[in-house]
């Protein structure tokens, strides 16, 4: 988990997920229910287990967690015995360490980041007549646990027949606030059902950072196997104690702590109440790395013994501890003073106004349903309390990618915010507004104008230690102002375009326009970019890539129209801009001219777009041939090996015609998806969800429907075998996107323009969903022969261009658009294009690289 040794450098390819230990491949899975449904029932608004079984727990863990964007949880059980990652996490809670380069450059990033363990307020231990419930120990004669998705709710049912034969019921439940961003509340009821005996429920708080052993054991685990995937760890203490003997009044317990080189600082405040008529007693222990609450009972038989916890956690990066204690009991207080009821009524609230905005509607498909509704669910435990943070790619659930922030969160997180949930959007894009004095020295660093976001940060700056496959990435500027352009449309926020969001969208463009140069050739001058990575990882530092220049002249294009709408509509804001970031004369055009002149590769012989300049000068990896132990290739093979060849871990060229679908016609779409997808390896999470929604736009209803299957299950499944590192957020993002633009056929053009094209699945009776546009939440059921238009709340009238048609929908009218088909159809999916002769007459041919 946390800890490795922190002077080895970050390896290349730190993300994009696989491991093809089993489900991941080059190959779309079958659309079908790949889960034990006598394990896991289908149940529309819970994920339920009905079996404990071991042999997946870090899985368990991951898709089982709670949390809110702030605080996650774990899904561990609470006697914190059987578990392989237990954890307990506060997004942009971190520690800092620094890297050491075998061979050290100027620019090289100086100092990693990674996420710190919280002390873990989950651990209630129950022993009876002595004996401890060890659920893999343990003879259970019923077992229940449940996520409920209306609730918020982790629930946990079990009858337990002790050695001595005593039959013991327990049932708990767990809950992060979305309501209260820095309250968790827990529930342990226990009932002995044969006869009285003595029962001690011991309720602790563990730093498994530094002291508990587990911790140790997860330790050696994450060195033993190199996975440059997992968070780096540490050698020294992270979690420096300044507890001051805080058993404070009506036995309310605290721990605080500095960490040792971040200097960021967290408390956290526990109360308990224990309610039963059998006698009972209370003791309490307290240590530098541990709290806790031992309950005594003389229980007696049916007797209920039920204790409540509830927990306050409080970090800042510069307010002493002492002062995050005073808050932690401000938050317990008001809890108390407020009842657990209204807490669960809160919780019930929110969660009711989520689904009323969010919910996806897949006509008889029950097993996708349940699915649909974890992974959005699973969005809404990343972000929706992330307030003044970013969203990790494991959101709170667990400690993959160290809890750095990336690209992701832009393309795949964001739309779904952005349609959904604005404000939690805004949140996310002020958090990037927040890191740009970072992003302006980022790209000092590197001798160029404007602002370069970091690839892979918490605190702002660059912790990836391989530039290559990380720096590189010049492209997450155009990502983050792509983000911004849609929310800005989506809202009509001009408020924040004017005073945050201008500011990111005028420094990018300088960067492109500085790390751009202009080349004359025969049709005229054009405008190139050089040395830069696309998001597809098993290709590095290339020219012209094209996903990077035609999100360029998107970054550039709306940053000049930015511009000039501020100076036409708000002129004292366009001055006070001016002055704020040094606008110059002829900038704005400057961009423009860029735009214009920007290279886009273009193969006239094969009639594709180029990965980049030279992409189809190399020959191709023979994946049907690559054995299953040597996935995924970033694992098994040395980036110079996989470097050389035609193979991709994820959609580049794929995933720009999706962002800038307008750009291209269908056919261009077609000639580049039958290219590239056999030739995309299936090693990223990142990609089905683009695959499918390509696949249903240019006619591959089936390969869509397959590709949104190994989406949709990525985690429920653990499909690329590393789960337990926690969810892949971007991902269940992601499967928002697939439902609403690929089967939905949605897009977002330019200047508030919004587009509607379905693409219907066979056999789905109806798929529904939700947008909030200008403030208005507009529902659209797409049907096989039908689109219809309805305004749930809201009071604008908005247009939608629906297969060329321009479709009005008020509040005071449904509309109702006849559909002719779906798209094209086209059977099978794309042939893998060896054998294809380039331009100068040489043959494209494939190889497994051995060295045999």
């Amino acid at each position: 988990m946390d800890d490795a040794n922190p002077n080895l450098p970050a390896h290349p390819h730190q993300h994009d997920d696989a491991d093809e230990r089993h489900g991941a491949s080059h190959v779309a899975p079958p659309a079908s229910d790949p889960l034990d449904r006598s394990r896991f029932p289908i149940d529309e608004w819970r994920l339920v287990e009905t079996r404990f079984d071991d042999r997946d727990l870090g899985t368990t863990e991951s898709v089982f967690s709670v949390g809110n964007g702030y605080l996650g949880l774990r899904g561990n059980y609470e006697e914190s015995r059987d578990f392989i990652a237990n954890g307990t996490f506060v997004n942009g809670f971190h520690e800092t360490w620094p890297i050491q380069h075998a061979e050290e450059a100027f620019g090289f990033a100086k100092v990693g980041q990674t996420i710190v363990n919280a002390p873990d307020a989950k651990v209630i231990r129950l022993y009876v007549d002595d004996e401890p419930l060890e659920l893999s120990a343990a003879d259970l004669i019923e077992y229940e646990r449940a996520l409920d998705f209306r609730s918020g709710v982790l629930s946990r049912h079990v009858v337990w027949r002790t050695p001595s034969g005593r039959r013991v019921q327990v049932d708990s439940t767990r809950m992060v606030s979305f309501e209260q961003r820095h309250l968790a509340v827990m529930t342990f009821e226990v009932t002995l059902l044969d006869g009285g005996g003595p029962v001690t429920i011991s309720s602790q708080v563990l730093n498994r950072q530094d002291a508990d052993r587990g911790a140790s054991v997860e330790m050696a685990k994450a060195a033993a196997e190199f996975d440059p995937r997992k968070a780096e760890s540490f050698a020294h203490r992270v979690l420096n104690p300044e507890n001051d003997g805080e058993v404070l009044a009506d036995d309310r317990l605290a721990l605080r702590y500095k960490c040792t080189d971040s200097g960021m600082t967290i408390a956290l405040a526990v109360d308990h109440r224990l309610e039963t008529t059998s006698r009972h007693s209370t003791h309490v222990e307290r240590g530098d790395d541990h709290a806790k609450a031992i309950f005594h009972v003389t229980a007696e038989q049916g007797v209920p013994i039920r204790l409540t916890k509830v927990v306050a956690y409080h970090t800042a990066r510069v307010v002493p501890t002492g002062e995050l204690l005073d808050r932690c009991k401000r938050t317990l207080d008001r809890a108390a003073a407020e009842g657990l009821e209204k807490q669960a009524d809160d919780q019930r609230a929110w969660l009711d106004a989520f689904w009323a905005r969010s919910d996806v509607e897949v006509g008889n498909q029950p097993a996708i349903q349940q699915a649909v509704r974890w992974n959005l669910f699973s969005i809404a435990q990343a972000s929706a309390r992330a307030d003044g943070a970013g969203i990790p790619a494991k959101g709170v659930t667990g400690s993959g990618y160290g809890g750095h922030y990336f690209w992701d969160t832009e393309i795949y997180v964001m739309p779904f915010l952005t349609y959904t949930s604005p404000w939690a959007a805004r949140n996310a894009l002020r958090f990037r507004y927040g890191l740009l004095d970072s992003a302006r020295d980022r790209a000092e660093a590197l001798a160029q104008k404007g602002a370069l976001f970091a690839w892979r940060t918490i605190n702002g700056e660059e912790a990836s230690a391989y530039y290559a496959a990380g720096t590189a990435q010049y492209h997450i500027d155009a990502d983050i102002a792509y983000a911004l352009s849609q929310y800005v449309d989506a809202t009509g926020d001009y408020e924040f375009l004017d005073r945050q969001a201008i500011d990111i969208l005028v420094e990018t463009a300088r960067l492109w326009a500085d790390l751009g140069f202009w080349r004359e050739e025969p049709d005229g001058a054009s405008f190139h970019i050089h040395g830069v990575t696309g998001p597809d990882e098993y290709t590095t530092v290339v020219n012209d890539n094209l996903y990077t220049n035609v999100m360029a002249r998107l970054n550039l294009s709306r940053a000049a129209g930015a511009v000039r709408f501020i100076k036409d509509n708000r002129p004292d804001n366009y001055r006070e801009m001016v002055a704020r970031v040094g606008l110059l004369e002829g900038e704005v055009d400057e961009w423009d001219r860029c735009a214009r002149g920007m290279t886009i590769p273009f193969d006239e012989h094969l009639g594709i777009h180029p990965q980049d300049l030279h992409f189809l000068e190399r020959e191709m990896w023979d994946l049907g041939k690559t054995p299953v132990e040597k996935r995924p290739l970033l694992l098994n093979y040395h980036p110079l090996v996989i470097y050389r060849f035609q193979v991709l871990k994820q959609a580049d060229v794929v995933l720009a015609l999706f962002l800038q679908g307008e750009h291209f016609t269908l056919e261009e779409k077609k000639a580049d998806f039958d290219y590239y997808d056999p030739i995309t390896t299936g090693d990223s999470t990142l990609s089905a969800v683009v695959q499918s929604i390509v696949a249903a736009e240019v006619g591959y209803h089936d390969l869509a429907l397959r590709y949104f299957h190994g989406a949709l299950f990525v985690d429920l499944d653990d499909r690329h075998a590393n789960t337990t590192d926690g969810v892949h957020v971007a991902s269940t993002g992601g499967v928002w996107s697939a439902l609403v633009a690929g089967f939905g056929g949605f897009r977002q053009q330019a200047e508030g323009r919004w587009r509607i094209d379905p693409r219907l699945p066979d056999g789905w009776s109806h798929l529904t969903f939700r947008l909030t546009l200008r403030g208005t939440r507009v529902r659209v059921t797409v049907r096989e022969e039908t689109l219809t238009l309805q305004v749930e709340e809201g009071g604008a009238t908005l247009t939608f261009d629906v297969r060329g048609e321009k479709v009005r929908v008020s509040p005071d009218n449904v509309s109702v658009v006849d559909l002719d088909g779906h798209g094209p159809r086209i059977q099978g999916e794309p042939v893998n294009p060896v054998g294809t002769t380039r331009a100068d007459g040489t043959v494209i041919t494939a190889k497994l690289p051995s060295g045999a």
